[in-house]
Order: C-alpha cells, then sequence, then structure tokens
C-alpha cells in the first residue's frame, strides 16, 4: 500500500477523473492481493475508459447491492 501513496499522492480531483480513478483502484485491488468479483473488473474498466462513475451507476444500477433476503 505504500507504493500507491507515491502512484497516487492524494486523492482529491478523483472524482473528477474517471481514468485516474479506475487506474488507483486496479492498483488497490492488485495491491490486496485478493480476487475481485467480475464486476470490479467491469467498473474500473469502464472507468479507465473515462466513464463516470454516475455513468456508470446508471448503467449498472444494481452493481454491488445484495438483492436475497437471508431473513
Amino acid at each position: 500500500m505504500e507504493s500507491m501513496a507515491n502512484d497516487f499522492p492524494g486523492f482529491d480531483g478523483l472524482e473528477d477523473d474517471p481514468k485516474a480513478l479506475g487506474q488507483m483502484m486496479r492498483k488497490i485491488g492488485a495491491e490486496t492481493g485478493e480476487a475481485m468479483p467480475a464486476e470490479f473488473d467491469e467498473v474500473v474498466d469502464r472507468l479507465e475508459a473515462g466513464q463516470s462513475p454516475e455513468e456508470i451507476e446508471s448503467v449498472l444500477p444494481d452493481l454491488g447491492l445484495d438483492n436475497s433476503n437471508d431473513e
């Protein structure tokens, strides 16, 4: 994680730069060493292509929601 601080010295402005946000998310995913769900890769790919988080949410409105009822 320490190396990410050098690559992304501040998180300021990332909400205005989808490509940088996607790159940061991809790097964080790689640094964790854990397998990420396919949805994560799709969102990161879309961000890196320049799609805003709002656009992604409108195209994939159920992304990340757990619609199961375990009660």
